[in-house]
């Protein structure tokens, strides 16, 4: 009887010959895949194309072995590396500018005799007046050495904030409030913007408010005087603002930085203005500028100049190095500026009649943050 099974050599000389069939038939599926990708990057070139060979790779790179594949740790100088270094205060800061910029005027409402906008970006300042300060710089107006100005600015804050205190730590208020800036979108001014206004939705009041409503989203207790120090009548208006931040600290002793909010005004000799401007997340902002002032033994009084040049050199450092280009030098000078009334005591110019009020109102947010940041810690 013939027994029914293969016998063994037969059986092997079936199987070989399908196996190498099966790995050619593989072989040829991976090569087709492989060639159409190419052939689908080669048709939607120039970019798709480099975009698929670029996904090949990416895929043939991990289907390597975990231990062929090298990953390059992040240097600490990526953005996210520096936003981990902020106080947690300020990481979560969530507030939407959006809810604060305005409408502004379009081409269509540009009058005859409009004046011409410049903007331009103040670089930081080198040479022997100047004085590093982080990536920021100061301004030496006065006849202190840059030595002991250097040597100064590395000392601590003079004094600490309570974060989530029920007792005001700061107060921002305005001697010029009246100060306001164009509503044009274009590079264009018509007569009278950005001049003065009393109302306080479009003048530094607004400026103002936009810095305390972020410094108090950051836990830190802020203030806001709207009082127009500067109307009806310019002058006096240092001795107005000066009754005014005495009553706060007689009413409020927790209260220890003192922010005068004000906009410069820059313009050439034919009347252009100057917008100082910068670029910070796409969007375009005012820059932003410290005046610090420093007793002369005379005529300027400040005993606790040195203790001002600290914060001022504080909070240069964290705008500066939280937004590149933001700020202009702390100007150091012999100013009053009624910086005697608290060892935080300082005037800072956001912008110019040049800027439009809406890259105002992003610089005080900006300004505010990095602030909320210097005080807490984290610059």
């Amino acid at each position: 009887m013939r027994s029914k099974a293969l016998p063994p050599a037969r059986a092997q000389g079936h199987i070989v010959p399908f196996l190498e069939a099966a790995a050619l038939f593989a072989a040829l599926c991976i090569f087709a895949r492989t060639a159409a990708l190419m052939l689908a990057a080669a048709i939607t070139a120039p970019l798709p194309m480099a975009e698929t060979l670029f996904w090949l790779g990416r895929q043939s790179a991990q289907e390597q072995p975990a231990s062929s594949v090298q990953v390059e740790a992040a240097p600490d100088s990526t953005p996210e590396a520096a936003a981990s270094s902020l106080p947690q205060a300020v990481q979560a800061l969530t507030g939407n500018i959006e809810d604060y910029l305005v409408p502004l005027l379009g081409e269509e409402a540009r009058p005859a005799d409009a004046g011409t906008v410049i903007e331009k970006n103040y670089p930081q300042g080198s040479g022997e007046k100047y004085i590093p300060c982080g990536a920021g710089s100061i301004k030496n107006n006065t006849r202190q050495t840059a030595a002991d100005i250097a040597a100064e600015i590395e000392n601590p804050l003079p004094f600490a904030i309570e974060p989530n205190s029920p007792d005001p730590q700061v107060l921002v208020m305005h001697t010029h409030a009246t100060e306001d800036y164009r509503l044009s979108a274009g590079l264009w001014f018509a007569p009278g913007d950005g001049a003065r206004s009393t109302d306080c939705s479009m003048n530094m009041c607004a400026v103002g408010r936009v810095v305390a409503d972020t410094l108090n989203a950051a836990g830190i207790n802020t203030l806001h005087d709207e009082t127009l120090n500067d109307y009806p009548s310019y002058t006096g208006s240092y001795a107005n603002s000066r009754a005014v931040v005495q009553q706060y600290l007689a009413r409020y002793p927790s209260i220890k930085v003192v922010l005068d909010v004000h906009r410069d005004a820059i313009e050439t000799e034919s009347g252009s203005r100057y917008a100082p401007v910068c670029t910070v997340d796409g969007r375009q902002a005012a820059q932003v500028m410290i005046i610090c002032g420093c007793d002369n033994g005379t005529t300027v009084q400040l005993p606790g100049w040195r203790q001002n040049l600290r914060f001022a050199a504080a909070w240069e450092r964290s705008m500066e190095g939280m937004y590149p280009g933001f700020t202009r030098p702390v100007l150091f000078s012999y100013r009053f500026y009624n910086q005697d009334l608290t060892t935080g005591s300082l005037l800072i110019e956001i912008g110019g009649h040049g800027n439009n009020l809406n890259e105002a109102l992003y610089a005080g947010q900006l300004a505010a943050k990095s602030l909320a940041a210097a005080l807490l810690g984290g610059a």
